[in-house]
């Protein structure tokens, strides 16, 4: 005689009543969230380099692509010394800034525009997912719950301003074009980077073009660079300022958040543990050459 069937295990009385809690909160907020009317006329515009994440996006980018053999360890390490100073200080220095968007310029020429994006969903999960501020993604959305329109605003190239909005659910992304012909880019730049004047240019073009009302908008950014986008605003936000920002903010009594942890002193002393490793990193590949030689 054929045994029958296990009996099926039931939930208890308080699991069950868990779970319709739990359904029932979902289904609430849901609801609400599509109940939540778009409002048009206002809009989010946030800066990306330690604002929306821990340094310098085109660093983080060109670190992966060294790893795929786009260019060499000297231009890495080049970058590595900059962006040990961008993350540790928090100060955008405006030659450095022009040097590394050059640079990177011409380690993607010759390459395709399909494969920079490809690569670029790569990278972003592995060297900068992890880096987005919790703080900054939170007002990002509260500005989308809120019906509101998200823009990042950077000077990193479109391709990787595209990815990371996208990531982040945002509305999109303005960033620095760089050339491409048939596809493929040519190392130069089309109009200007993306930087200080030119994102006030950027965001006035899109406020018209969309029927923003910037005195209802807010603007985020860590840098004294931005102040032509973060002044066009009527809710203009000091996110992990610089030293010029700090002070400009407290002036004009803007709000300001910072996200940073640890004294100035451990910032200094975190610099010079990575300008170490920078220097590190170059003897022991000097090493490793030596040693292929021989």
């Amino acid at each position: 005689m054929t045994p029958p069937p296990p009996a099926k295990k039931v939930p208890n009385l308080k699991r069950r009543s868990q779970l319709a809690g739990e359904a029932a909160a979902a289904a609430t907020e849901v609801e609400a969230a599509l109940s939540v009317d778009a409002d048009r006329g206002s809009a989010a515009f946030f800066d990306v380099d330690n604002t929306v994440m821990q340094g310098a996006s085109i660093f983080h980018l060109a670190r992966g692509l060294h790893r795929r053999k786009f260019f060499t360890t000297r231009d890495i390490l080049g970058a590595a010394y900059k962006q040990a100073y961008f993350r540790v200080v928090g100060t955008e220095d405006p030659e450095h800034v022009a040097e590394a968007r050059t640079s990177a310029l011409s380690f993607i020429a010759g390459h395709t525009v399909a494969e920079l994006e490809s690569l670029g969903e790569e990278i972003f999960d592995e060297a900068m997912a992890h880096r987005i501020w919790p703080g900054t993604r939170a007002l990002a959305q509260m500005h989308l719950d809120q019906g509101q329109r998200v823009w990042l605003v950077t000077a990193s190239p479109i391709e990787i301003a595209q990815i990371i909005a996208r990531r982040l659910g945002l509305t999109g992304a303005m960033g620095t074009v760089a050339e491409h012909i048939n596809g493929v880019y040519t190392g130069q730049l089309v109009g200007d980077m993306l930087h200080g004047p030119a994102k006030g240019e950027a965001v006035l073009a899109l406020a018209e073009r969309e029927g923003l009302d910037l005195s209802h908008c807010s603007a985020y950014s860590d840098s004294y660079n931005d102040l032509p986008m973060l002044s066009l605003v009527g809710d203009p936000v000091a996110i992990n300022p610089d030293a010029k920002l700090r002070e400009h903010a407290k002036q004009q009594g803007w709000r300001i958040r910072d996200y940073r942890t640890g004294r100035k002193a451990a910032r200094i002393g975190l610099f010079s543990a990575a300008v170490a490793g920078a220097a590190t990193g170059s003897i022991a590949v000097g090493v490793a050459i030596r040693r292929r030689v021989q």
